[in-house]
């Protein structure tokens, strides 16, 4: 049976920045979640940060300027966060080597997980097209990533090319 890899905090699970989730009550999670296809990962948690922990921001950037060390991922307050962010990815991407998952769904916006667009690094609320380091990294190894708002393509995804 496929995986899927999924943030945790789309999960219920309080590992956000701000301590809290991002829940996201959809029937196909729940077969998922219920077929046993969900392997939940925060790939910040995993790096050993904090909850809460200050808000980050991909500075001037992208996921694949982060890990191509052409930016950082920089804290409010300035500090630089980008070794924990990598690490995150890393994990991901290992727990998807470990499951032979190539379909994930993460937390849109996150400068980790964003898929289709991230703040802009400047703490002002404002959202820019790009990616996060975690999404970047897991595309560079050919697994597929969509957003919570992008279930149904992630199901299709899923099931498309299953046995």
């Amino acid at each position: 049976m496929r995986k899927v890899l999924m943030s945790a905090c789309l999960l219920g699970k309080k590992v956000r920045y701000d301590g809290g989730s991002l829940s996201v009550h959809d029937q196909l999670i729940e077969r998922w979640v219920s077929e046993g296809r969900v392997v939940s990962v925060c790939p910040e948690v995993e790096a050993g940060m904090s909850i809460p922990r200050n808000p980050a921001e991909i500075f001037q950037g992208n996921g694949y300027m982060v890990l191509d060390g052409e930016t950082d991922v920089v804290e409010k307050g300035g500090n630089v966060v980008t070794d924990e962010f990598i690490a995150g990815a890393s994990i991901a991407l290992e727990l998807c080597k470990k499951f032979s998952i190539d379909i994930a769904v993460l937390a849109e916006s996150s400068p980790s997980c964003g898929s289709s667009f991230i703040y802009d690094g400047s703490f002002s609320g404002n959202r820019s097209p790009g990616i996060g380091v975690t999404v970047a990294l897991l595309r560079r190894h050919g697994i597929q990533v969509f957003s919570q708002h992008e279930i149904a393509d992630a199901n299709r995804a899923l099931h498309a090319t299953s046995a």
